[in-house]
């Protein structure tokens, strides 16, 4: 069916995780920013407006580039020192400190369960190389046939695609 067709290698799962992540927290820094600016405005936070766009702009693209980064040599240490200056705007805006550390737990859960299904992938790699990402499930024997009379038997009434 698809065997003109080369076969899309299996992207690992460990980078898709934390570069998702370190952009959803890139985002997150952005809107930081904008409740930072409210509050400078009304007086509450005692920043200039410049400072607070220009630290969350550069910590913006400093996440964004970092989650390209990531399989780069150092680059899951790069997100983990990322996560500590993510907690540390909880100095500007006190939430930040809740959200901060939500993300640095889905940060760390990430890279444990990322490396986990990578790992998981390349058994089965090993134990099926016969199989393709198209291919589907593992070979298994063949489900017995079903009973004459039995719902699912051919010709049942109740059996799928017949008529009724």
């Amino acid at each position: 069916m698809h065997s003109s067709r080369p076969v899309r290698q299996k992207r690992p799962a460990k980078p898709q995780f934390t570069s998702m992540i370190l952009v959803l927290e890139g985002v997150l820094v952005l809107f930081a920013a904008l409740t930072a600016y409210g509050l400078a405005q009304a007086g509450v936070v005692a920043a200039s407006p410049a400072v607070l766009w220009t630290v969350a702009g550069v910590l913006f693209v400093v996440l964004v580039v970092l989650s390209r980064l990531v399989t780069a040599p150092g680059g899951y240490v790069a997100g983990s020192v990322a996560q500590v200056v993510v907690i540390a705007c909880g100095f500007v805006i006190p939430l930040m400190f809740a959200l901060g550390l939500l993300f640095a737990v889905l940060w760390f859960v990430s890279l444990r369960l990322g490396a986990r299904i990578d790992r998981e992938r390349a058994a089965f790699d090993a134990e099926y190389p016969d199989q393709t990402p198209q291919g589907g499930l593992p070979p298994r024997a063949q489900d017995p046939p079903a009973a004459p009379g039995s719902p699912t038997a051919p010709g049942s009434p109740t059996a799928p695609g017949s008529p009724r």
